[in-house]
């Protein structure tokens, strides 16, 4: 008999918290600037575009040895969807030591989840050690998993939340307690930690906005051809990754800016690079495959064991 097995969305939220999340995010981080290519290997994303319905899907595998996993996450990105929503996915698990399928689980709510981890992550490295006001440009799904990472790490005095649609902005800012903004510079004003997790392909943030030494995560843009952020504003930032590689082939904020990357997270987690907290920095999100990894093992773990 099969022991193969499929966990659901609400199996996760049940046992997934962020207070275990972050720290072993933080690790696979580190892991892998210090192993990728031996004990991490992570093949370039596969993306599939879906042009006549302004799609995409994403096909994302990777081995981790310290973790003894093999997974690959298959995502899907439909921007115009209405009635259900704009992203899909899953994981599936295997196994390392044997090749053994062990699991096959729902993608979205690990994939919000471990993204807000990570920019949590990045904050804690890069961003002022005691940050007071929070800007979320976006009111989506990874606007609140944001919120709730960052004030697992973070005591904040003051949350702003702006969004295209003013009423996407003033119902999330009603579930958060923060304070619905009309624009952009609005929002930043004076913000220490700055989200951007918006669908814009053009840049929204403009460097005369941001303060220096405030902490950006940027987290949308996800195609070569997006931007979130003024090319200024990356120019003049000190611009952190989570790949190297991956983000000058991905990124089109660090691409179409010709922004210099400084270094990876893990890099800083590791001490081999320096996190300057004193000047603007920009981690630019593109999501890794391991991320995902270690979070359905986390999973499979906290139910199976």
């Amino acid at each position: 008999m099969s022991s193969l097995r499929f966990i659901s969305a609400e199996e996760i939220s049940g046992v997934l918290k962020y207070d275990d999340l972050i720290p072993t995010i933080e690790m696979a981080l580190k892991d892998y600037s210090e192993g990728k290519g031996s004990k991490m290997v992570q093949p370039d994303k596969t993306l599939i575009d879906v042009e006549e319905h302004n799609g995409f899907c994403l096909v994302m595998p990777c081995y981790s040895q310290p973790n003894q996993i093999i997974a690959t996450k298959l995502v899907t990105v439909f921007p115009d969807n209405v009635e259900i929503p704009s992203h899909d996915a899953a994981i599936v698990l295997f196994d390392s030591t044997n090749g053994k399928l062990i699991s096959i689980m729902d993608g979205v709510y690990i994939t919000a989840m471990r993204t807000a981890a990570v920019s949590a992550v990045a904050t804690k490295f890069l961003g002022p050690l005691q940050p007071e006001t929070l800007a979320i440009l976006g009111a989506g799904v990874q606007a609140k998993s944001h919120y709730k990472a960052l004030t697992t790490l973070f005591s904040f005095k003051k949350v702003k939340v702006w969004s295209r649609k003013r009423s996407s902005a003033e119902k999330l800012s009603s579930e958060i307690n923060a304070e619905a903004c009309d624009t952009v510079e609005e929002a930043v004003l004076d913000a220490d930690v700055i989200v951007t997790v918006t669908s814009a392909m053009e840049p929204i943030l403009k460097a005369e906005w941001v303060k220096k030494g405030a902490h950006i995560n940027a987290v949308g843009a996800c195609k070569p051809n997006w931007q979130e952020l003024d090319p200024v504003l990356m120019q003049s930032s000190r611009v952190y990754v989570e790949d190297i590689d991956m983000a000058k082939k991905g990124s089109g904020d660090i691409i179409l800016s010709k922004a210099e990357i400084y270094a990876e997270i893990g890099e800083v987690i590791q001490g081999t690079k320096d996190g300057l907290r004193c000047q603007t920095t920009v981690f630019k999100s593109l999501g890794m495959a391991i991320e995902d990894s270690v979070s359905a093992k986390l999973v499979y773990q906290k139910i199976f064991n």
